[in-house]
């Protein structure tokens, strides 16, 4: 198999991971507009990677709802849209309502506790500094976290594989959605509630709290439509 010089984790990624990766890299960094049709050559210049690794690449992208081959023109990329988005969340409450019972239930304390100071320091980090960058940033690697977090406490490698194609329709859905300050702290404080119901040992809490966040998540979204 075709390798690049490159590792991740330790593990050195073939062309084929390599090219799956940068391309996502672009459309979520907004290099390859979400929407856009391009073609293969303008891929391939892109990316970075021959033909042949890159089309094992959209292959499994196209799998995954993110693009479209159309052969001999070229390659359309997904633009989230209302149903897209509605369908996406759905999706999420499927896998995570399950797995936020069990997180509530077997998750150690010091994962909880450490995640309730870490949202505690991002909400005095914006109440004190303001709405900044760094703080945009920290906000949305904490979402990941304490998602995939509840997601692995099922310790089912399958459910993980979903979550990040999920986790990556997500990305898409948030391209066009303006953070501020008052959604970052909604956002924040619905996570807290979360965490308060799991820090309690209350399923039946934690997983109303999950769906009270998840709904006013989508409402949020759909905003951006």
């Amino acid at each position: 198999m075709e390798t690049m010089d490159r590792e991740t984790d330790g593990a050195t990624l073939s062309l084929s991971e390599v090219a799956y990766q940068r391309i996502l890299e672009g459309l979520f960094g907004r290099t390859l507009p979400a929407g856009a049709f391009v073609s293969q050559n303008d891929l391939v210049k892109l990316v970075g990677v021959p033909v042949a690794p890159l089309r094992d690449a959209l292959r499994v992208l196209q799998t995954e709802g993110l693009l479209t081959i159309h052969p001999r023109s070229g390659i359309r990329f997904m633009k989230a849209d209302f149903e897209f988005a509605r369908n996406t969340y759905q999706f999420r409450g499927i896998l995570e309502r399950p797995a936020v019972r069990v997180f509530a239930e077997l998750s150690e304390p010091a994962l909880i506790e450490s995640l309730i100071a870490r949202h505690d320091r991002a909400i005095a980090a914006l109440e004190h500094g303001g709405f900044t960058a760094e703080v945009a940033r920290e906000v949305v690697a904490i979402d990941a976290v304490l998602h995939f977090e509840i997601i692995a406490s099922l310790g089912n490698p399958l459910i993980e594989s979903t979550y990040r194609r999920v986790h990556n329709y997500l990305q898409l859905i948030r391209l066009d959605r303006t953070l501020t300050a008052p959604i970052v702290l909604r956002t924040l404080r619905e996570h807290l509630a979360l965490l308060d119901a799991c820090k309690r040992r209350d399923a039946d809490a934690a997983e109303t709290a999950l769906q009270a966040h998840f709904s006013n998540a989508l409402q949020r979204t759909l905003g951006i439509f």
